[in-house]
Order: structure tokens, then sequence, then C-alpha cells
């Protein structure tokens, strides 16, 4: 991170429009913006766990659908049934 001390008789702006220059040749921001939306790939395990969480919740939905405790939704609802 640059460090940047103010100067005598310096304004706030001034010593902030120096900070920016700073932190701008620095190359700083052009490396936040490139790792800002990275995410990590997920595990063989992890997406095991919730490949097989998303099978269950599919199957429970079926089952209930048959018994007749679940209706389909309507087209246009955000309704979300907690399982």
């Amino acid at each position: 991170m640059p460090e940047v001390r103010r100067k005598q008789k310096e304004s706030f702006e001034a010593l902030l429009r120096r900070f920016n220059r700073q932190i701008q040749q620095s190359g700083r921001i052009l490396q936040v913006k490139k790792i800002r939306f990275y995410s990590r790939k997920k595990s063989a395990a992890a997406k095991q766990t919730t490949a097989l969480r998303r099978r269950m919740i599919e199957e429970k939905k079926e089952y209930l659908k048959k018994i007749g405790k679940l209706k389909d939704r309507f087209p246009g609802t955000k309704a979300l049934m907690k399982l």
C-alpha cells in the first residue's frame, strides 16, 4: 500500500490527489479489478455433496406432488418452499 504523508500547508484535496495518483501508479486498482469476481473452483467432494442435496430436494418435491401436499407453482409467483 502506498504511503503518503501530508506536506506543510498542503490542503486535504491536494493530499488526496497525490494519494490517488500513487494508487493508480502502483497498479493496485487494476489488480483489484481483475480479481473482483474471481471464485475458487469447488472440490470434487463439494460438487458431489451439492449434487446429492439437489437430488434429494427434487425427490422430496416429487413425493409431495404425488401425495398432493405440494401444488405446482403458478407462473409469476416467487414463493419458495423450505425443505
